[in-house]
Order: structure tokens, then sequence, then C-alpha cells
């Protein structure tokens, strides 16, 4: 039976969101490919109607985990206040203990680094794009002269959020967390936050 357009790329769609939770909550290498079809429903031989390889399945889910959060960025307040918003809500301990529904930088990140040129290409692009958000918040008259303060915050971020989750002792966890909030404001420069 042939399918048309619309149901193949439906079906792309499904299999790229599936292996997006799947890669964050296992890992790239933790997730078979059996196991990464049955999770879209579909059997493995499917699988090559949609993809040339599973790097290029890799490539398709990094670039539309990112796409997806830098979407999100937009929905949120306008200028700073947006900007405490997204702070606080990625190092919330829902974030640290959801790494499947989470940010793809903290879950995948190490593993990036290891991937092919496709999949470092697509993260650069989709954390780059994030980053010009962050930095249009932060200077709106002047984006890239913040881009550096931008990048910084973000990296820190994302260390903080994988440092908690690595952790056994929950209040140091929450600790980590607080502080990183903390700093992020601080570098920043919001206004004296509340708590």
């Amino acid at each position: 039976m042939r399918y048309g357009k619309e149901h193949k790329q439906a079906t792309r769609r499904r299999i790229i969101e599936r292996a997006g939770r799947r890669f964050k909550r296992d890992g790239f290498d933790g997730s078979g490919m059996s196991t990464l079809m049955a999770d879209a429903g579909l059997t493995t031989g499917a699988f090559y109607g949609h993809f040339a390889s599973k790097d290029d399945l890799v490539a398709a889910v990094v670039a539309d985990q990112l796409g997806k959060q830098s979407e999100s960025f937009h929905s949120r307040a306008p200028g700073r206040a947006g900007l405490e918003q997204l702070v606080r809500e990625y190092l919330s301990v829902q974030q640290r203990d959801n790494r499947e529904d989470g940010c793809p930088s903290a879950a995948l990140l190490d593993e990036i680094g290891r991937c092919t040129d496709s999949a470092k290409q697509a993260y650069t692009d989709g954390m780059l794009a994030g980053i010009e958000n962050i930095a249009a918040r932060l200077a709106p008259h002047d984006p890239p002269s913040a881009r550096i303060k931008a990048l910084t915050v973000f990296a820190m971020m994302v260390g903080t959020l994988q440092l908690s989750r690595a952790l056994t002792d929950p209040r140091l966890a929450a600790d980590i967390l607080e502080q990183g909030i903390d700093n992020a404001l601080t570098l920043f420069g919001a206004d004296e936050h509340q708590r």
C-alpha cells in the first residue's frame, strides 16, 4: 500500500518526536533502532523509508529539539521578564527530574560532541538561534553586544542542570539549582529578583 506525502511527513514527525524523548532519556547509543521504531509504533524495516541512517535521525532530532526550544522562548513574557522566566523554568526541579521532556543540551551535549558533523552542525545552528533570542532580550537595540553574555549564561545553566542531575543528595542538588538561578540572573543583570 502506498501512502501519500502527508502520511509520510506525519510518520517522519512522529519518529523524530518519539526519538527525541528516547534519546534524552537513554542517550544515542542506548537507543537501539528497534526500540526507537517501536516507540513510534512502526517496524524497524520502516526506518529507511524516512532516514538514510541513525546519524541522519540524530541530526534531525537535534535540529527539531532545539527548534522547539527556541519556539517556546517566544511564548515567554517580553524583555528581561521573559529571561527570568526562562532561567527559573530551566533551573527547576521539574526540568531536572524530567530529562525526556527537557532541554536537549543538558541531556545530550556530551554525546553530540561525539556525533557526525551533520548533528554537530544542527546543534550549532539551533544553539545559536537560542542565543540570538536571549541576546535580543538583553540588548534589544544591539543584540550582538550581548551575545557573549548570552553564551556564558547558557553554558552555565546547562552545566548547572547537568550537575544537579548527577547528585544523589536532593538538598545539595536543589541548592545548586537555586544558586544557578541567582548566578544567571546576576549575570543577566536582572533587577533584584523576587522569590
